[in-house]
């Protein structure tokens, strides 16, 4: 039977203990701000399930380790920081184009270049546009609370391996950094007891893994061999592995789109925000509605595949809402909010970058002047 415990905890570890919840038994990484408190958390706490973590010499070591991981079979994942990222984009195209599940976590800083570490929504076009090189995608989910970093990590885990593919946890510093209670779920199977949270983890084995995952490198005795490659140099094999890959995308866009909407039904203007923007725009709308404005709030929850059937379905109506979209970025998803929108609605935008947050004073004196 599982258990429920209420804990204090800050996002990163919250996202590592929903990845070891989850099954994560491997886990590479280099050390970067502002999500150092990850790495710390596994690298105490994955030896207690089984697991194995290793600090790698480089983010290019580490995506490389999980790659290796992923097609052994393993719940893999690694996590970083902008720049960090950036240095993982061809290993993930690597496990993209072999077709391997693997988790990636990326704690927003300011960019570009080293930036700085205060929180920004900067990276939005290289989660959702694969990052890498090649016609490749990823999963993007992005949580609000340190409650969601926890519960979007097993989603992220099982929609990897649903589909074979990476996912991606795209937060910020402010959302890594913070502390909010937590509900963890406990497992009583194999229990092995973490110091100061009471949380009960279960244990993955071997013999799971050969069982659930028919495609991994296990050893092919009694079966045909398994091969896991992205190189296919016969004229048109390329292409036949690329369209083969494009059909799963376009699966997943139509099956995976998660989104939150919040006084939709007569909204005249739709703030749309994601992640910790959401929490200052869903305050806006609140204050907005006490004083007798329509205000609504579409949350993306997926941010690849974009949640574009709301708003196609909101663009159609008789009465059409006007939307306003806030990012801590200088315009990234908006561009995605235009294109479900296909020039139907009328569309404003209001961001900061560079660890600069709007604030619900600076968002509503834009609303207003609409």
């Amino acid at each position: 039977m599982k258990m429920k415990t209420k804990i204090l905890i800050s996002g990163n570890e919250a996202m590592a203990e929903g990845a070891i919840q989850a099954g994560c038994r491997f886990y590479a990484g280099y050390p970067i701000t502002p999500q150092n408190e990850l790495t710390a958390y596994m690298a105490k706490n994955m030896p207690a399930c089984g697991g194995e973590f290793i600090q790698a010499e480089s983010e290019l070591a580490a995506i490389n380790m999980v790659y290796g991981a992923s097609a052994a079979g393993a719940r893999a994942m690694t996590s970083s920081s902008s720049p960090g990222i950036s240095l993982k984009q061809e290993g993930i195209s690597y496990i993209a184009g072999a077709l391997l599940p693997a988790v990636i976590v990326n704690i927003m800083r300011g960019g570009p270049g080293l930036g700085n570490i205060w929180p920004a929504q900067s990276d939005y076009f290289q989660a959702t546009r694969g990052g890498g090189h090649g016609d490749y995608r990823t999963i993007v989910l992005a949580p609000s609370s340190v409650q969601e970093a926890y519960d979007f990590m097993p989603l992220a885990f099982d929609l990897a391996d649903k589909y074979l593919m990476p996912a991606m946890i795209l937060a910020d510093g402010m959302l890594g950094q913070m502390m909010e209670p937590l509900v963890v779920v406990r497992r009583p199977s194999a229990p092995s007891e973490v110091e100061g949270s009471s949380v009960v983890r279960g244990r993955n084995t071997e013999d799971e893994i050969r069982t659930t995952k028919k495609w991994a490198l296990t050893g092919c005795k009694g079966r045909p061999a398994n091969v896991v490659k992205s190189f296919f140099m016969k004229e048109g094999a390329l292409e036949i592995a690329n369209l083969k890959a494009q059909k799963k995308y376009r699966a997943v866009e139509n099956k995976e789109q998660r989104w939150e909407g919040l006084f939709l039904d007569d909204a005249k203007i739709i703030l749309v925000a994601y992640g910790s923007m959401s929490r200052i725009a869903k305050s806006v709308v609140v204050q907005l509605r006490q004083e007798g404005k329509k205000a609504g709030l579409i949350r993306p929850v997926t941010l690849w595949p974009f949640p574009r059937k709301i708003f196609e379905q909101l663009s159609r109506k008789k009465k059409r809402p006007a939307f306003f979209v806030t990012e801590m970025s200088y315009g990234q998803m908006v561009e995605d909010v235009k294109l479900a929108l296909e020039c139907r609605c009328k569309v404003d935008f209001f961001g900061r970058s560079g660890g600069g947050v709007p604030t619900e004073g600076e968002i509503i004196k834009k609303v207003r002047l609409l």
